[in-house]
């Protein structure tokens, strides 16, 4: 690997490792210091992944060999167009997070809330960087353990219920993924996910029915963490519970879990694997198009704002698998455009829900009618852009994102189900953000009174934070040529696994395979 580009690789994993450790023990009561080195580490990570996206569009994978160990037998952080993609995603993300939790004040509600930021940015990118299987359970145990803490920030009855909820579930999940990643491991004696992709191809027909029970396990564990019927129970609950910033942050979570079904069904389980070559799809189909209907219908079962933003997500998250599902170079690239905006769109939603629910007095985000409220035409404004985002109306990404998967997943045999999932509950979604908004918005604006400002308590800020995510959304638009190039070029490079594996395993590649 090019020096330079392994040090930021490197540094994409330390540098939110260092700088939570630092705020942690000796910054903890210091929230200016807090604050600008958080700041810091966002900007600098947008630097680092917009470098490295640069680099990675180039084709190349690129892997690291973390001291000096060599594939299989050491532990190897790759990087290629989709992890690269990942990490910018994430860090532009955080950015606009974190300088909405500052300048509103959210991160004053706790001591820990800059070291858990940080040390969820450590899970992220370790996540979406590392090319082992037994250390994407571990960064996925950081994930857990930071976006507990999160969740519980500013405390509360309803946190700390929706919090133990949460840390049940997911413990769940981690028990199965050991169960799995154990059977892969007892069968083809790899924690390497190159090495295991050339294993599982070798694999003999007495081993395979073992290989796919692991498989099919650490898929329902991947999609727990998507939140994919019926294992989606656990995100509204958790997310509406959250603060506005924390929930915004949480919109990357669930594709973390889309990361891992993409990457370990096209490397471990792709075409190379034979008869166990995307065996999941066949299942996963149909839990991805009710997960789409259950999500946009629970936006009219929704009884606040932060509610309907949360089945938003739950929503969104079945789109994408409906595309990921069918496993077609074709769906795939749009699959990714739509990780790209549904994330950012999702993010926007909850930073705009909670602008408006602190401006609503003791009315909040619930979906009643009531006095106007301060900035209330600028957040109607950045409430109908957000709403048409999450829906995937024109003109922002949220359309090119659905026609495109439309597109791509025409020649499946499914299209027909897709096509009519997605048509019916774009409808479903416009129909219900219209009857909420209209209560907000537009009958408020008949009622008597005015909510006063000084219920922000000097608290004006973070409509810069939420704007800004819309306008990357009609950036994506913008950029839609340059962008869906890119997302089409990394879904070829991932059904083409032969280059990830030869950049980890190098010259013995060849003699596993």
């Amino acid at each position: 690997m090019n020096a330079s580009i392994s040090t930021l690789v490197v540094v994409a994993v330390i540098l939110p490792t260092v700088l939570g450790s630092i705020t942690l023990l000796a910054l903890r009561h210091r929230l200016g210091f807090s604050r600008l080195i958080s700041l810091g580490s966002c900007l600098a990570l947008v630097g680092i992944a917009a470098a490295l996206t640069v680099h990675a569009s180039g084709g190349t994978v690129e892997s690291y060999a973390l001291g000096n160990w060599r594939a299989p037998f050491g532990i190897v952080l790759v990087l290629d167009r989709l992890s690269a993609m990942m990490l910018l995603l994430t860090a532009v993300l955080a950015l606009a997070v974190m300088t909405y939790a500052v300048v509103t004040g959210a991160d004053r509600k706790g001591w820990h809330f800059h070291p858990l930021f940080q040390f969820q940015l450590l899970g992220l990118n370790g996540a979406f960087l590392t090319g082992d299987l037994f250390n994407l359970f571990v960064f996925f145990e950081v994930l857990l353990i930071a976006s507990y803490g999160l969740l519980l920030h500013g405390q509360g009855a309803a946190r700390l219920k929706a919090g133990v909820q949460y840390v049940v579930i997911n413990l769940v999940g981690s028990t199965l993924f050991l169960v799995g990643v154990g059977l892969l491991y007892g069968v083809t004696g790899t924690l390497n996910m190159a090495d295991m992709a050339v294993r599982v191809a070798a694999a003999p027909p007495g081993d395979q029915g073992l290989v796919a029970a692991a498989a099919l396990v650490l898929t329902v564990v991947f999609a727990l963490k998507a939140a994919l019927v019926p294992l989606h129970f656990w995100l509204p609950g958790a997310y509406a519970a959250t603060t506005g910033a924390v929930a915004a942050l949480f919109a990357i979570m669930t594709k973390v879990g889309a990361y891992a079904i993409i990457r370990t069904g096209t490397l471990i389980f792709g075409e190379d694997a034979g008869a166990l070559a995307f065996l999941t799809g066949a299942w996963m189909l149909p839990a991805a198009l009710i997960t789409t209907v259950i999500g946009f219908i629970g936006l009219f079962a929704a009884r606040t704002l932060r509610e309907m933003a949360a089945w938003s997500v739950v929503g969104s998250m079945g789109v994408l698998l409906s595309a990921v599902s069918v496993f077609r170079v074709e769906a795939m690239g749009p699959a990714l455009y739509y990780v790209l905006h549904s994330t950012l769109a999702g993010a926007a939603l909850f930073l705009v829900v909670d602008l408006i629910a602190k401006r609503r007095g003791q009315h909040g985000d619930a979906l009643t009618v009531a006095p106007r409220f301060c900035q209330s035409e600028i957040l109607s404004g950045l409430f109908f852009l957000a709403a048409i985002g999450v829906v995937g109306l024109p003109p922002l990404s949220g359309f090119i994102g659905k026609l495109l998967i439309l597109d791509g997943v025409r020649a499946a045999p499914e299209a027909a189900w897709i096509w009519g999932t997605i048509l019916i509950t774009t409808l479903i979604g416009v129909l219900a953000f219209a009857r909420a908004g209209s209560r907000i918005f537009w009958k408020s604006a008949a009622v008597e009174g005015h909510i006063p400002m000084r219920v922000l308590r000097g608290r004006r800020g973070g409509v810069a934070a939420a704007a800004g995510l819309l306008a990357t959304l009609a950036a994506l638009s913008l950029l839609g040529g340059q962008v869906t190039a890119y997302t089409e070029a990394a879904a070829a490079q991932l059904f083409e696994p032969q280059q990830y594996i030869a950049a980890v395993l190098g010259e013995t590649a060849g003699g596993r395979r």
